[in-house]
């Protein structure tokens, strides 16, 4: 008998998942199998016991680290007129910055539409996500939302409503994260990106893992095909930042709205701002190094031009 087949075939009374589970988070775990009587013809069904578990880890050691760095090889002499060429000029590192703002309000059954006033300052990228539990850091799976559109400063992102498991939405995403050309995605971010979770009439239990989805949206302006990093700027003050969009199909089989079978709901999505940041070295007066938060790029070079 296929186990694996017959479980994720099974009714809405149990999703079983072979997905990844946040460390200090509930998740079911089958503890044992018993068949039962289920005709007077002898047939019998397979039923699982199940219990409810919260992982967590105590203690823990790290032993090693390992890091594949891929770049150019510099003989000594080409890091000797690096170093020559810089000890009487300035020279920038492109940095960025992080920002986390949790939406005020979550979905509805039918819904969802939040927003949220927050000052934008260079912002070359806007990140959703959608977690299922307030305590997830790192396991976030696709909504299965349709016409879902963020709105800010008067433009649309994307310019047209999109859907979260079509092909559209998958090549914007690739684009998004510069896996379109050289590198190459990993199988469950695609598969994160393009497997339905639900139908009309039933949830679909997932076979691989599927929880490292995410909606990232590029806010700079494409030129003479390259990107100008302008980004987004209020100048520090506060604008309306809206998220909308709805479920594929609503009622029990949304996978989204229904964390698990106890009525359990999503918190709020979280919107990550992604903001172009400089470190600015110079060698004058002994030395300096200022990080700058508050000029675009064509700034800063400009600066360091004049």
């Amino acid at each position: 008998m296929d186990i694996d087949l017959m479980l994720r075939n099974w009714s809405l009374t149990f999703q079983y998942s072979k997905q990844f589970t946040q460390l200090g988070c509930t998740a079911d775990l089958i503890t044992g199998l018993h068949a039962e009587p289920l005709t007077e013809s002898r047939l019998k069904n397979l039923v699982c016991d199940i219990k409810p578990v919260t992982m967590s880890i105590k203690n823990y050691v790290i032993t090693e680290v390992k890091a594949n760095m891929a770049g150019y090889k510099a003989t000594d002499a080409c890091l000797n007129r690096v170093r020559q060429f810089y000890n009487s000029r300035p020279f920038v590192v492109p940095a960025q910055r992080v920002e986390i703002w949790p939406f005020p309000t979550s979905a509805t059954l039918t819904k969802k539409r939040t927003s949220q006033n927050i000052p934008l300052s260079h912002v070359t990228d806007f990140c959703l996500l959608f977690p299922k539990d307030a305590r997830a850091t790192t396991c976030f799976e696709n909504p299965c939302y349709q016409n879902i559109q963020r709105t800010t400063c008067g433009c649309n992102f994307p310019d047209m409503p999109m859907n979260t498991l079509d092909q559209q939405f998958f090549q914007l995403q690739l684009n998004a994260s510069n896996l379109n050309l050289l590198f190459e995605a990993t199988d469950e971010f695609e598969d994160a990106l393009t497997t339905p979770r639900n139908t009309a009439t039933r949830r679909l239990n997932p076979h691989t893992d599927l929880t490292s989805f995410s909606i990232t949206l590029q806010c700079e302006r494409n030129s003479n095909g390259a990107l100008t990093f302008d980004g987004l700027d209020t100048q520090n003050q506060n604008t309306s930042v809206e998220l909308r969009g709805a479920p594929i199909y609503q009622g029990a089989t949304d996978s989204y709205y229904n964390v698990d079978t106890s009525g359990k709901r999503p918190p709020h999505p979280i919107l990550y701002t992604v903001h172009d940041t400089f470190w600015l070295f110079s060698p004058t007066a002994g030395g300096s190094c200022i990080y700058d938060t508050n000029h675009s790029f064509d700034v800063v070079i400009g600066l360091l031009s004049d």
